[in-house]
């Protein structure tokens, strides 16, 4: 694991390299490694996991003619350099990034399909003069790349990188912010920063002498679905999810697992604790607020288990935390469960370098409400409109009678079932983006869904399920929740594995028809059947709750002073992009106790920290440190 950055296009610049090495030294404060060939340059931190004695980068081939960086690991590093030794390579290291290198000198961009793991990578051909990138199927690992006016290309593992290069404008994309408050993340390609663009999942990019070309390598395939019994499916699912998380074991540095208590991570715990030879040592985050408190689970899987398990409880969290966060995620980051994530990644460091974690289990087998929400509703959606609003009115008039809100209902207004999910994916409106915006700047952008959202809709693919579930496989996961976890484990040089994102565990799971994913209210179906008599009941019954913290509460206490000098500043509401009134009366309504407000608040505070950081100033590299080698 590591930070990766560098170009192509101009000769090389050793102090750009090192300035562009050094803001990435969290990443991998165990070695550094630079490369400069001819017009190319490549910067490197290590933070050493495999081959911790010799496997160093960036790694040449035996006539130093082709040079390789790369991000993360390869999990079937062992079976492919069989393969690459019986066809006459001479390797110097025992390093999976060596295996990647004489692969794709064979194979060029077809070696991505046989790779295992997760990665984010840059080769530089110097014979045919071409920088090769390129990311894993999912993306667990990131890349962002920026073309300079001579068709330079930069690129780098964060785009903190990108903007040590001194011809690199900091300046925000107004479409890419607008995005950013529809979804609380930028969505790929985008990025916060105009010029700069990060890599999708499953895509490669070729430059050469300054043209780009980019295509897509993988993409998931839902159909044609397994027919097979259900009990050989579910012996079949149990198969491959230990096989996942065995080989994702392979460390020569100490290894751990996070523990929410959910149904994800227990189940990789569960693998994880059977197939280690060692105690396994996990990790969790509780709250003193019972409603957010996932800790009894965890508790009880690691006793299950015998794990050495951790615990960290949280009350109101410190804004200097906040810094932190809005340093290390580069651009406007909105999911507030970057914080219990950067406190989690925290409290485990010191005690491992390799970490599991659960992400992915829920785009894989319907866990999330929105799925059921929708799922349940699609058949109104064929009573005529006008009869469904009459309908959706008189409920609504009941419930008020009632002294309930609307609820789940709201949805019933849609046009389709289709155009209710993408209702569910939004955290601001058009109709409050119009009430909030200024004239001046974010209200004279085209009115344009984020990418996926107007794909949805377009598209309405004959399978609901499948079709919600793809939407966050290709967007929802890598661009939040990966970004996430990438960031939060990195920002404390520590190595997160995700066992459920195991691209043959994926295939596998998007085969499956939807009943045994999503039976009734039962999210998660065949998994949970699976697992039965593995984990106990108690985890598997328990209702879904996510990694939620209590920001209202915060936003009202530990974060009240910040919330007021930041969002109220003149500063703030001189840059023209939010209607003053607005901003005062949606703080001003929060501070009184409703909570209408609160995720809104939250995503205008990051936005306008991130701006102070990263617009206002430029991102400056640390002081440069000794490393425990000089390559």
């Amino acid at each position: 694991m590591c930070g990766i950055a560098g170009w192509a296009g101009r000769p090389g610049d050793p102090e750009l390299l090192d300035r562009m090495g050094r803001v990435l030294l969290h990443r991998g404060p165990d070695e550094r490694g630079q490369l400069i060939r001819g017009c190319a340059g490549f910067a490197f931190q290590r933070l050493s996991i495999i081959d911790v004695a010799g496997g160093n980068q960036p790694i040449e081939n035996e006539d130093g003619t082709v040079a390789i960086v790369l991000n993360g690991e390869i999990y079937n590093h062992h079976e492919l350099r069989r393969g690459i030794v019986e066809r006459g390579h001479r390797l110097r290291t025992r390093s999976d990034v060596e295996v990647v290198l004489h692969l794709w000198e064979e194979e060029r961009e077809a070696c991505l399909e046989r790779l295992r793991g997760m990665f984010a990578l840059a080769i530089w051909d110097e014979r045919e003069r071409t920088l090769f990138l390129a990311r894993d199927r999912v993306g667990k690992k990131p890349l962002y790349h920026c073309r300079l006016a001579d068709g330079t290309l930069l690129f780098g593992s964060e785009i903190k990188a990108i903007l040590q290069h001194p011809e690199v404008r900091r300046v925000p994309d107004l479409a890419a912010i607008d995005h950013y408050l529809t979804l609380q993340y930028v969505p790929s390609p985008l990025t916060a920063f105009e010029g700069v663009r990060r890599l999708a999942p499953g895509h490669w990019l070729r430059w050469s002498d300054g043209e780009v070309e980019t295509r897509r390598y993988w993409r998931l395939q839902y159909g044609p679905k397994h027919s097979e019994p259900e009990v050989e499916l579910r012996e079949e699912l149990v198969r491959i999810l230990r096989e996942a998380v065995a080989v994702r074991l392979e460390s020569e540095v100490p290894l751990g697992a996070f523990l929410s208590g959910g149904v994800d991570s227990s189940a990789v715990v569960a693998m994880a604790a059977g197939s280690s030879a060692k105690r396994l040592k996990t990790f969790s985050i509780g709250f003193e607020e019972d409603e957010f408190d996932e800790s009894p689970y965890a508790r009880m899987v690691a006793e299950r288990f015998g794990t050495e398990h951790h615990e960290l409880r949280i009350g109101r969290t410190a804004p200097d935390l906040i810094d932190d966060i809005v340093w290390h995620y580069d651009q406007p980051f909105g999911d507030s469960s970057a914080i219990p994530s950067f406190h989690v990644a925290r409290i485990t460091r010191p005690h491992v370098t390799v970490v599991l974690n659960g992400d992915g289990g829920d785009e894989s087998f319907a866990g999330y409400g929105r799925y059921r929400l929708v799922a349940r509703t699609a058949n109104l959606y064929r009573v005529p409109g006008p009869l469904r609003r009459a309908a959706l009115g008189a409920a609504r008039a009941v419930r008020r009678l009632q002294g309930r809100r609307g609820g789940g209902i709201a949805e019933y207004s849609h046009r389709d079932a289709y155009e209710a999910y993408v209702a569910t994916l939004r955290h601001l409106s058009p109709v409050r983006k119009a009430w909030l915006y200024s004239h001046d700047a974010l209200r004279d952008l085209p009115a344009e869904p984020p990418p996926m959202l107007e794909q949805l809709e377009r598209q309405r693919p004959s399978d609901l399920l499948d079709a919600m579930l793809e939407t966050d496989v290709n967007h929802y996961l890598p661009d939040d929740l990966l970004v996430k976890m990438d960031v939060a484990t990195m920002a404390h040089s520590l190595e997160a594995r995700s066992p459920l994102l195991d691209h043959q565990l994926l295939e596998f799971a998007a085969r499956l028809p939807s009943n045994l994913k999503l039976r009734g209210s039962t999210g998660k179906y065949l998994f949970k059947q699976a697992l039965r008599g593995v984990l106990p009941d108690a985890v598997l019954e328990r209702p879904k709750m996510g990694f939620g913290v209590p920001l209202a509460d915060w936003l009202r206490t530990g974060l009240r002073e910040l919330l007021l000098d930041t969002l109220l500043s003149d500063r703030a509401l001189g840059r023209g992009y939010f209607r003053p009134a607005a901003v005062r009366q949606m703080v001003n309504v929060h501070l009184a106790g409703r909570n209408e407000h609160q995720r809104v608040l939250w995503d205008l505070l990051l936005l306008e920290l991130w701006l102070r950081r990263f617009v206002d100033t430029a991102p400056v590299p640390p002081p440069c440190v000794e490393h425990s080698a000089t390559p």
